[in-house]
């Protein structure tokens, strides 16, 4: 058994040089409001769920994107209301959320 039974990662990466990047959707917002969720839905911490940040993940032209691990599920999310429904359906239930994944040709 891991530590963890899913780490939710954010890219929060920022391009300085014009390209497009995460950065440019806010990502911290959805970072923060994904960590208040998970926290209030009693599913961090060991045994549980672990909110990330993280930099580049290199899928870049998806943005913003996110990925769960160990279930290696790649998400882009428009707002909080996507946000929740990750959060419910799946590192509350196992159950991903398929409207929101991230089709394997995009990168970056």
């Amino acid at each position: 058994m891991s530590y963890f039974e899913r780490h939710i990662f954010f890219c929060l990466n920022q391009r300085e040089n014009g390209e497009a990047s995460c950065g440019d959707h806010q990502p911290q917002v959805a970072f923060d409001h994904c960590k208040k969720r998970v926290k209030a839905e009693g599913l961090a911490g060991p045994g549980g769920v672990r909110v990330n940040k993280s930099g580049c993940l290199d899928r870049c032209a998806g943005g913003p994107v996110a990925v769960v691990y160990p279930d290696a599920v790649w998400y882009t999310f428009v707002d909080n209301s996507d946000i929740d429904e990750i959060v419910e359906s799946h590192l509350k239930k196992g159950v991903v959320v398929d409207r929101l994944v991230l089709p394997d040709s995009v990168g970056r």
